[in-house]
C-alpha cells in the first residue's frame, strides 16, 4: 500500500488506541491464570494477534468481543504445529518462557527478520533455571520439561539463580519474571549489566501485580526475587499507548494543533517522556486531566539520551527535523524520577509511585538521577543512547538517515550518537517495513515541501492498523 502525504495543517481530537505492550502483558498472564479473565480495551493489532494465535495453539481459549477478550487460562496443551510468531518480538520473547511450562514439544518461528533478532540470552538464562532449550536454525525448540513417571510433573523448570545481561532487550527479564512463579524454587534473576528501557520491566511487574503475583527487586533494578505462588484471574484494563499517541502530539506541534485522550498521565509507559521532550523543545503541550493538547510551535534543537524509550527515536528524529537554532539553554529531568524503589514485594499504587520527584530506581542513593537532555543553541540535535535500534524492526538508525538525508535532512551517526541538522525538508519516497518510521516519516510529510510518499505503509497494522485513517480524518 502507498500513501501520499501533502504538506499542511491538521486538526482535532483522537482517541490512543489501547497500549501494545499492555495487551501483550495481558493475554500472557490471563493465560497464566487458571479460571476466566477479561481484558478490557485491549489493542488488536498484528503483534497482539500474534499472541493470541500462539496462545490458542497451546490450549487457551479466547473470545474476543469489540472492547473485552475473554481469556480462559491455566491449562496448556501441546501444540500440533509450529507457535509462528509473525514479527513480534514481544510474542517471540515472551511465548519462549511459557512453552517452558507446556507438556510435550514446542517450536516457535517468525519471518526471517524477526528470527535475526536476538534471542540466546533469554534462552541461555532459561537452561539455568533447568529448562530444555534449544535455537535450531531458525526455530526455538522446547521440550521434555515434564516427566513421564509423574502425571503433569513439571520437571524441567527447577528454578534457582540465573543471570542475563540487562542492556540488549527487557523483554528477556520480562519473559523470566512472568514464568517465574512457576518454578519449583524461587527463582533469583541477576542482571550482569545495567538495564535498559527500565519502563517496560516495571510495567511488568505492575500487570503481574494486577493478576496477584508479587516480585521483589532491588532498587537499581538489577536483582529479582520470585518466590512460588498462583496467578489469579482478574478483570484486566489496558491503558492507552503513548506510543502510537506520539505521532499525533508531533503531528500537532509541526501541523496544526491535536488533542489525545485515552492517556493515563502517571503510567509506568516509557513513552510518556514525549512531553517531556516536547516541551523541552519549546512546543506548546496543555496537559488536561486525560488527554494532552499539542499545538503548532516552533521548536528548537535537543540532546536527548533514548536508552529507556527507545520507541520514540523516530519521533524526536522528526521533531529535531525541523528545529530551527535558538539560545543554548540546559536543564534536567529523570525519565523514571517519579516512581519510587521498591524493595519489598510487590508494586505501590501508580499515585504513591508518581508522588515522589526526588528517587529514581535505579539511583542506590535516593538522590535525583539526572538523564542526559539539554536544549542546543546550534540547531544540531544529539541523541545518545542509539546502540539498540540496529536490532529493531529494522535498523532505525540507517533507515532514519538515509530517510532524512532524502528530504533534503543532515542526518548522521558519530560514536555512538545520532545527529540531526534542523531545516526546510522536502518531499521524499519512504521505503521501510517498519511500522514506527512509516509513521514518523507521515507526520514530517506534513512539513515538507512537495508530496511525500509512504511505501509499504500497510505496516503500521504491527502495532496501530487505524493509524492512516486517524490521520487522514485529522487534515483539514
Amino acid at each position: 500500500m502507498i500513501i501520499k502525504i501533502q504538506k499542511g495543517e491538521i486538526f482535532g481530537k483522537i482517541k490512543a488506541p489501547g497500549s501494545k505492550s499492555y495487551t501483550h502483558r495481558g493475554l500472557v498472564l490471563a493465560a497464566l491464570a487458571r479460571g476466566k479473565s477479561k481484558i478490557i480495551s485491549p489493542l488488536s493489532s498484528d503483534d497482539t494477534e500474534a499472541t493470541i494465535d500462539c496462545l490458542r495453539k497451546i490450549g487457551i481459549k479466547i473470545k474476543k468481543r469489540k472492547d473485552i477478550w475473554e481469556v480462559k487460562g491455566g491449562k496448556f496443551l501441546p501444540p500440533k504445529s509450529p507457535l509462528f510468531c509473525r514479527e513480534s518480538g514481544t510474542t517471540l520473547r515472551l511465548m519462549t518462557a511459557v512453552c517452558a511450562l507446556v507438556k510435550g514439544k514446542c517450536i516457535l518461528t517468525g519471518e526471517k527478520s524477526l528470527m535475526k533478532r536476538p534471542i540466546k540470552p533469554l534462552l541461555e538464562a532459561l537452561k539455568k533455571l533447568g529448562v530444555k532449550c534449544a535455537l535450531k536454525e531458525n526455530s526455538i525448540i522446547i521440550e521434555n520439561n515434564f516427566t513421564p513417571l509423574e502425571k503433569n510433573s513439571l520437571t524441567g523448570f527447577i528454578g534457582g539463580k540465573t543471570e542475563i545481561r540487562g542492556d540488549i532487550s527487557s523483554q528477556f527479564i520480562s519473559a523470566l519474571l512472568l514464568v517465574a512463579p512457576f518454578a519449583k524454587k524461587e527463582v533469583e534473576i541477576k542482571l550482569t549489566t545495567p538495564l535498559e528501557s527500565k519502563p517496560y520491566l516495571l510495567m511488568t511487574i505492575e500487570a503481574q501485580r494486577k493478576f496477584w503475583v508479587k516480585v521483589n527487586y532491588a532498587k537499581d533494578l538489577r536483582k529479582f526475587l520470585v518466590k512460588k505462588q498462583n496467578y489469579k484471574p482478574t478483570e484486566y484494563f489496558v491503558e492507552g499507548d503513548w506510543s502510537s499517541a506520539a505521532p499525533f502530539l508531533a503531528a500537532g506541534i509541526i501541523g496544526g494543533e491535536v488533542e489525545v485522550e485515552n492517556l493515563n498521565l502517571k503510567s509506568f509507559q516509557a513513552d510518556r517522556e514525549i512531553i517531556k521532550v516536547l516541551k523541552k523543545m519549546g512546543g506548546s503541550v496543555k496537559v488536561k486531566r486525560a488527554s494532552i493538547l499539542a499545538e503548532k510551535s516552533e521548536l528548537k534543537a535537543i540532546k536527548f539520551n533514548i536508552k529507556d524509550c527507545p520507541d520514540l527515536f523516530p519521533i524526536i528524529c522528526i521533531l529535531a527535523a525541523v528545529a530551527k537554532p535558538g539560545s543554548r539553554i540546559s536543564t534536567r529531568f529523570a525519565a523514571l524520577s517519579r516512581l519510587r524503589p521498591v524493595v519489598k514485594f510487590g508494586l505501590p499504587s501508580a499515585s504513591k509511585c508518581f508522588a515522589s520527584q526526588n528517587t529514581c530506581p535505579n539511583s542506590t542513593t535516593g538522590r535525583r538521577r539526572d538523564v542526559e537532555i539539554s536544549l542546543s543553541g546550534k540547531g544540531k540535535s544529539e541523541i545518545s543512547g542509539v546502540e539498540r535500534l540496529k536490532l529493531k524492526e529494522s535498523n532505525r538508525l540507517e533507515e532514519m538517515r538515509q530517510g532524512l538525508n532524502k528530504m533534503g535532512i543532515m542526518a548522521y551517526l558519530k560514536k555512538e550518537r545520532f545527529f540531526i541538522e534542523g531545516g526546510k525538508p522536502r518531499g521524499g519516497v519512504v521505503d521501510s517495513k517498519d511500522h514506527r518510521i512509516a509513521m514518523a516519516f507521515a507526520v514530517l510529510g506534513l512539513a515538507a515541501e512537495g508530496k511525500t510518499i509512504i511505501k509499504n505503509a500497510e505496516c503500521v497494522s504491527k502495532s496501530f492498523p487505524e493509524f492512516f485513517k486517524v490521520l487522514n480524518n485529522l487534515k483539514k
